[in-house]
């Protein structure tokens, strides 16, 4: 796999930091984790969900966690009771997992649900109006207000 060297742009740039974080860690796939595997899917324009398949997990065996631009998704098996079962061959893994998930700005957990081995996390992305594009009027209205601050600051 190739490796990128970022460090020139960190030298020259201001603020991007988080970006370039992320480019490190989406370049590093040695390190990532394969298990659980997970689906992101787009579901309309502003909403999107994530699946992970946990097979073996009750909703009790789940920690879903959303702090700042992150999502972390945690499964930890309760103990068993002892005796209970002698299993033959354990193909189904049940071994704890922790998924992390970076969120982009404005990208909120609306609700989560466990079905049939599969935990879906329903996110939507809300744009605060101050944040969203706006129509700026063109008017002669604006020019005289310019006109009449020009002409008190001249006077004082």
């Amino acid at each position: 796999m190739r490796h990128f060297d970022l460090s020139p742009l960190y030298r020259s740039t201001v603020g991007f930091d988080r970006l370039f974080s992320l480019l490190d860690q989406a370049t590093a796939v040695d390190n990532a984790p394969s298990y659980p595997p997970y689906n992101i899917e787009r579901t309309s324009e502003n909403a999107y969900r994530i699946t992970i398949a946990v097979a073996g997990f009750g909703e009790n065996d789940l920690a879903i966690e959303s702090k700042e631009n992150a999502l972390t998704v945690r499964g930890e098996k309760q103990a068993a009771e002892e005796g209970k079962r002698e299993v033959l061959h354990q193909g189904i893994a049940a071994r704890a997992f922790e998924r992390r998930f970076q969120l982009a700005d404005y990208v909120q957990v609306t609700g989560a649900s466990l079905e049939n081995g599969l935990l879906h996390i329903d996110l939507v992305r809300e744009i605060p109006e101050a944040k969203k594009p706006r129509q700026i009027p063109i008017g002669a209205k604006s020019a005289k207000v310019l006109e009449a601050k020009v002409e008190t600051a001249k006077a004082a």
